[in-house]
C-alpha cells in the first residue's frame, strides 16, 4: 500500500492537469461566434395592369392606346422624314459627289447628313405649312376630328409625291399590288405610292451622280495619261488628281450648282 501511494499521487495529478489543460479550449469552443450568413439579395417585383375609368368604360385605356401609337410615330419619324421626302435624293447625291472627288470621309458623314437635312426642311417648307395650316390648327381648334386631321396632313404629302413619281414606277407598283388601274390619284393607295416614289428618287439621284461623276473621271484619266507618258509609274494618279478636281469644284462654284440643281428639281 506504501508503494502505490506515489504513483496513486502522480495518476491524479496527471487527470487534474489534462483536465485544467482543456477546461479553456471547451470555453473557447463555446464562446466562439457563430459566422453571419449573407442574405440573398431581393428583386424587385414589376407589375402590370390595366385600370379602366371611374364609370366602367375603358377610357383610360383608350388613352394609354393613343399615347402609345403617339410614341410609335415618334419613333418612326425618321423613317417617314427618309422614305417620304426629299432626303433621299439629296443624301444620295452628296454621297456620290464625295466618292466622285475621292476625298475618303471629307466632307464627314455628319456634315452631309445635317446639310441633306436642312435641304429636306427648305424643300418640304411649303407641304408642311400646308398641313399646319389645313390640319393642325383646325384639330386643336376642335373643329375637326383626328381621323379627319390625318386624312387631311397626308393630302400635301401625297400631292408632293405624285409630282415627283414617274407614271412607269407608279404603274410597276400598281401592277405589283394586283389592283385595278386607278382612275384618277385618289384611288391610288398611299402603301402603293411610297414605293413608287422612292423608285423614282433612287432613279434621278443616280442620273445627277452620272452627270456628277463625268468631269471627275475625265479629270482621272487626263492625269494618269500624263503620268504615264512622262514614265512616272510609281505616283499614285489620286496625288495629282485630287488637288486637281478641289480646284475645278471650286473654281465652277460646285456647292452653288449642285444645291442649286437639287432644290429646283423639286419645284
Amino acid at each position: 500500500m506504501m508503494r502505490q501511494g506515489p504513483l496513486f499521487l502522480l495518476s491524479a495529478l496527471a487527470l487534474l492537469l489534462l483536465f485544467v489543460l482543456a477546461l479553456p479550449a471547451g470555453r473557447a469552443q463555446e464562446t466562439a461566434p457563430t459566422p453571419e450568413v449573407p442574405e440573398a439579395p431581393t428583386i424587385p417585383e414589376i407589375t402590370f395592369s390595366i385600370q379602366f375609368g371611374t364609370e366602367g368604360t375603358p377610357r383610360n385605356f383608350a388613352t394609354n392606346l393613343q399615347i402609345l401609337f403617339l410614341l410609335t410615330v415618334l419613333a418612326l419619324a425618321p423613317s417617314i422624314l427618309i422614305m417620304m421626302t426629299s432626303f433621299t435624293r439629296i443624301v444620295v447625291v452628296l454621297s456620290f459627289l464625295r466618292q466622285a472627288m475621292g476625298t475618303q470621309q471629307a466632307p464627314p458623314n455628319q456634315v452631309l447628313v445635317g446639310l441633306a437635312l436642312f435641304l429636306t426642311l427648305f424643300v418640304m417648307m411649303p407641304t408642311w405649312n400646308r398641313i399646319h395650316q389645313e390640319a393642325l390648327q383646325p384639330y386643336l381648334a376642335n373643329e375637326i376630328t383626328q381621323p379627319e386631321m390625318f386624312r387631311r396632313a397626308l393630302g400635301p404629302i401625297r400631292e408632293f409625291m405624285f409630282r415627283q413619281t414617274r407614271e412607269r414606277d407608279l404603274a410597276l407598283m400598281v401592277r405589283l399590288s394586283q389592283r385595278p388601274n386607278p382612275a384618277t390619284p385618289d384611288d391610288v393607295p398611299t402603301h402603293v405610292l411610297i414605293p413608287a416614289f422612292i423608285i423614282s428618287e433612287l432613279k434621278t439621284a443616280f442620273q445627277l451622280a452620272f452627270l456628277l461623276y463625268l468631269p471627275f473621271v475625265v479629270i482621272d484619266i487626263v492625269v494618269a495619261s500624263a503620268l504615264m507618258s512622262i514614265g512616272v509609274l510609281m505616283l499614285p494618279p489620286l496625288m495629282i488628281s485630287l488637288p486637281l478636281k478641289l480646284l475645278l469644284f471650286v473654281l465652277a462654284d460646285g456647292w452653288n450648282l449642285l444645291v442649286g440643281s437639287l432644290v429646283r428639281g423639286f419645284q
